[in-house]
């Protein structure tokens, strides 16, 4: 079970009656395509779906036929229009024009990049992005996902699960390693979530991309319900950490306290 795959605000429980079975399946059958599984045969995709073959076959054939996918004879792969489905949320969300105001002023404060994510199971994703005219452009694009482990966001975020959940998502993550840097130890992995716990913040070095470090504070609504995390992607030659602690987590705890009224 992932725990996060559903946000807590929307589980409700449904009849099987009402479900249409064939929407999920779907969704688990573009879900199927990775990094690692750019292409995949029928054979292959009914291995990780645990479809029927001729079952992988016709959803295939179907997301061909509608123009998300396409195949020479043999494999399959998805095709850009896949990307329309996070730009309908993008675009008719509540979420992310909510904080697109703030993150701009904390931008324009830090002169930084400034991010809004959420956790989405085992990944970070950025829903809203504000880049300062007096920074370069560093940091994630709004849309791309990253595996929670590497990314301060990520961290943040995990902190304010329950222990038992934090336990089953630790035991059910894989954990890839990115650079030298990257903390792939289960134990450890999980003291640092405690830590970043009781100072309700977290900064993260070198854990995806060497030369970077990210800076996140958690998000919270009027009832203390982590709703997202405010952060930033920096470069080590450019702060040290007393700079870091003096100047910026002071601006990501002010933007995360002014969201807290509108999430």
């Amino acid at each position: 079970m992932n725990p996060n795959d559903i946000p807590s605000s929307e589980r409700q429980a449904v009849s099987p009656r009402d479900l249409v079975e064939g929407v999920g399946k779907t969704i688990q059958v573009i879900e199927a395509f990775d990094d690692d599984h750019v292409r995949l045969t029928t054979s292959e995709l009914a291995k990780r779906t645990g479809l029927t073959r001729p079952a992988a076959r016709r959803y295939l054939l179907s997301l061909c036929h509608y123009g998300y996918a396409d195949t020479d004879g043999k494999q399959f792969w998805l095709l850009p229009r896949v990307m329309r489905l996070g730009q309908s949320y993008l675009s008719s969300a509540r979420l992310p024009r909510l904080v697109q105001p703030v993150i701009q002023r904390a931008s324009v404060q830090s002169g930084e990049t400034v991010s809004f994510s959420v956790l989405d199971g085992h990944d970070i994703v950025y829903l809203a992005r504000s880049t300062s005219n007096a920074s370069a452009s560093i940091g994630f694009q709004v849309g791309l996902r990253m595996p929670a482990h590497v990314v301060a966001p990520g961290i943040a975020l995990l902190s304010t699960l329950s222990d038992e959940l934090l336990d089953e998502w630790i035991a059910t993550h894989v954990f890839h390693k990115f650079t030298e840097k990257t903390v792939t130890d289960p134990v450890l992995f999980r003291s640092m979530v405690i830590d970043a716990r009781q100072r309700d913040y977290w900064v993260g070095e070198q854990q995806g991309s060497m030369g970077l470090f990210g800076i996140a504070v958690v998000a919270k609504d009027t009832r203390g319900v982590c709703k997202g995390a405010v952060g930033m992607t920096l470069q080590i030659k450019k702060y040290t950490p007393e700079s870091v602690e003096k100047h910026l987590t002071p601006i990501l705890r002010e933007a995360a306290l002014s969201l807290r009224s509108l999430l």
